[in-house]
């Protein structure tokens, strides 16, 4: 049997290795310099929720019934919401799709990065493009259409609470979808119907009060409603709970509604996700 002796005055770093959560950060801004080196990419990202929020507060300006707000005002948090989960649920569950396919993945897997720092790198640019696209769309609605900002810390926090939950249960949500596309090149529509599908019916682009109970129902079970009904209590007037299913915000429901998806999210991440496609065994 045969040891090594470390000289005194000298320290053993053979087995220091950077740790998953470093490695992440790394890796996070790895993905960010991606990211915003493809500048098409970035304008459309933030653009696109900015032009439909632009268009919808255009051609519904009116004020809205006894809700004591315009139409205009009533889109800004649900643009806000869908501007989340696009940057999350959307974004991840494409890129990542692509990133399989094109064998990103398995290039990954081989090497000595703990898996838990290429999630790590995930949620850094979400963490980030999700507060840009947050920051875009809360400034279009306070300088152009009338929103107010929250006068009270407790909103502050309630919104804090609403973007962390749901932009996590979004980004699980993409994570675990990302997995269901055959190949990169149908991940875009695999991805993008459901949620196109869901801004309808979670009260996007579609006034609350003018869906039908069932269609909400269905709504009801994914985050984005959740989400947009939160958002609507922070930027809104309390005049305007009338407007809503229940006839008040549900703050309580709402967490408790994205802390579930949350969990749920991360369960489904753990049993569908794969580093390499199907087809490759």
């Amino acid at each position: 049997m045969t040891t090594t002796d470390v000289r005194p005055g000298t320290k053993d770093t053979s087995a220091r290795l950077p740790g998953a959560w470093g490695l992440g950060l790394r890796r996070g801004g790895l993905e960010l310099r991606q990211f915003f080196r493809q500048r098409d990419q970035v304008v459309f990202t933030f653009a696109f929720p900015v032009v439909f929020l632009f268009l919808f507060a255009s051609i519904f300006s009116n004020d809205v019934k006894g809700a004591g707000i315009t139409a205009s005002q009533l889109y800004v948090p649900a643009m806000m919401a869908a501007g989340i989960m696009s940057t999350s649920f959307q974004s991840l569950g494409i890129s990542i799709a692509i990133e399989r396919d094109e064998k990103v993945l398995r290039r990954l897997r081989g090497t000595p990065m703990p898996p838990a720092a290429y999630f790590f790198g995930k949620i850094w640019l979400v963490l980030v493009t999700g507060a840009l696209e947050t920051a875009v769309l809360l400034t279009v609605g306070t300088t152009l259409y009338d929103v107010d900002l929250p006068s009270s810390p407790g909103k502050w926090a309630d919104f804090g609470w609403i973007f962390v939950l749901g932009l996590t249960a979004c980004a699980l949500l993409g994570i675990a979808i990302s997995s269901v596309p055959k190949s990169g090149k149908s991940a875009t529509s695999v991805v993008v119907l459901p949620f196109l599908v869901l801004q309808f019916i979670s009260g996007v682009y579609i006034a609350i009060d003018t869906i039908p109970d069932w269609m909400l129902n269905i709504g009801a079970l994914f985050p984005l409603k959740w989400m947009c009904q939160g958002l609507r209590g922070v930027f809104l007037p309390d005049s305007a709970k009338v407007l809503e299913q229940a006839g008040d915000w549900e703050f309580g429901r709402i967490a408790l509604v994205l802390g579930a998806w949350c969990v749920g999210g991360l369960l489904l991440c753990l049993l569908t996700f794969r580093w390499k496609n199907r087809r490759d065994g």
